[in-house]
């Protein structure tokens, strides 16, 4: 049996434009390297909204580069290369120099502005390079890639990764802490009855387009079953999280709000329906085989609301106007047809369908880490 690796790298950001589920994603493939006595170092740039205190409160190290600096972009550079704060040049070489020359087993690379030109010039740092995407929109010098788009082929990277690099596609390989794949049977269990009595709304880490406030306010033009309860999920660091805890407690229904959480399996567990946004989020959701209707925040979340809509998994909705006119006609059926309780069922099973949430066991392997016991 090979040895356990013992140092990952990982590079990757968080900000208000960026969002935090990358981050978040390392870190739950970070916390089981740990596990394995793995030792973990993040390189991040102290974007506004950067999650650098919760990545060593979490146990692992952070190297912080320069704070972001605007950069011209020229043409062909990847289309969130603006995310950076920094040319990919300069973010290569002050990445080179918070490794301080020591060698690691494995760099991750999750950035939506970086490719092949960086990790070229990062090659040396490391044995083997892991990248994570969701774009297919580059190319990549790696020896490993994961991307959990639902309908992702390998031919969909067959011009942007070495012939010899192993892929990793499809939602199966979502990175999910451990609690959505235990909690998952309990969660499925639940959902024979239906029933619509509670609501879970998820516009993302930072949602800095305060979509949280404008979904409350639709949902309060929405006839909810009487009784219906309003979770509200969102991150500590979130700019309008104020303003969303002053309009639970003026909203009609019963609204509670969350930040910070670290039990998102349970609450997902205990959900009918969410509203949430269309990113990584969603493969926690299916997992837990929870409808949604899914609001499309940016255009990269585009693709996965199509595809689970195809999948019958949930449905898609680019407003929150669309999303009180999609739930209203959902209620307005059960009274007349009764089929909202079909219809939760069905896009239950459906979304279940999607991923059973062992994605960071099956990353580890691929990395040649061992599940204990093994």
């Amino acid at each position: 049996m090979a040895e356990a690796l013992r140092t990952i790298a990982f590079r990757a950001d968080a900000s208000l434009e960026i969002g935090t589920g990358h981050v978040m994603r390392c870190l739950t493939l970070a916390d089981g390297l740990a596990q394995k006595q793995a030792h973990c170092v993040f390189l991040c740039r102290p974007h506004e909204g950067h999650l650098i205190e919760l990545i060593e409160e979490r146990g692992h190290r952070v190297a912080a580069l320069s704070a972001p600096q605007p950069a011209a972009i020229a043409a062909g550079e990847p289309a969130h290369a603006s995310w950076l704060g920094a040319s990919w040049q300069d973010d290569a070489e002050q990445s080179l120099a918070a490794l301080a020359g020591q060698h690691y087993d494995w760099l991750v690379v999750d950035h939506y502005a970086l490719d092949e030109r960086w990790e070229k010039a990062l090659r040396s740092s490391a044995n083997q390079i892991l990248v994570m995407d969701d774009l297919a929109d580059r190319s990549h010098d790696c020896d490993l890639l994961l991307d959990p788009t639902l309908g992702r082929e390998t031919a969909d990277y067959a011009a942007l990764i070495p012939a010899n690099a192993k892929t990793l596609l499809g939602p199966n390989h979502a990175l999910l802490r451990p609690e959505f794949a235990q909690m998952r049977p309990a969660s499925l269990a639940r959902r024979k009855t239906g029933q619509l009595q509670h609501i879970l709304v998820t516009m993302g880490g930072v949602d800095k387009d305060n979509s949280t406030c404008a979904v409350l306010r639709a949902l309060d033009e929405c006839p909810l079953p009487e009784g219906c309860h309003i979770t509200v999920v969102m991150g500590g660091a979130a700019p309008w999280l104020d303003e969303v805890k002053a309009l639970a407690t003026a909203i009609s229904a019963s609204c509670t709000v969350h930040s910070n959480v670290t039990n998102m399996a349970a609450l997902m567990a205990k959900a009918d329906l969410a509203i949430g946004a269309a990113g990584g989020t969603s493969w926690e959701r299916c997992c837990m085989g929870l409808p949604t209707i899914m609001l499309c925040l940016a255009d990269n979340q585009r693709e996965i609301a199509r595809t689970l809509q195809s999948a019958g998994a949930g449905l898609a909705a680019n407003s929150a106007e669309e999303v009180a006119k999609l739930l209203t006609g959902l209620l307005q059926e059960r009274l007349e047809k009764g089929t909202m309780t079909g219809f939760l069922r069905t896009a239950s099973v459906k979304a279940a369908g999607v991923t059973g949430g062992k994605g960071c066991a099956i990353l580890m392997q691929a990395m040649d880490l061992k599940e204990q016991g093994q």
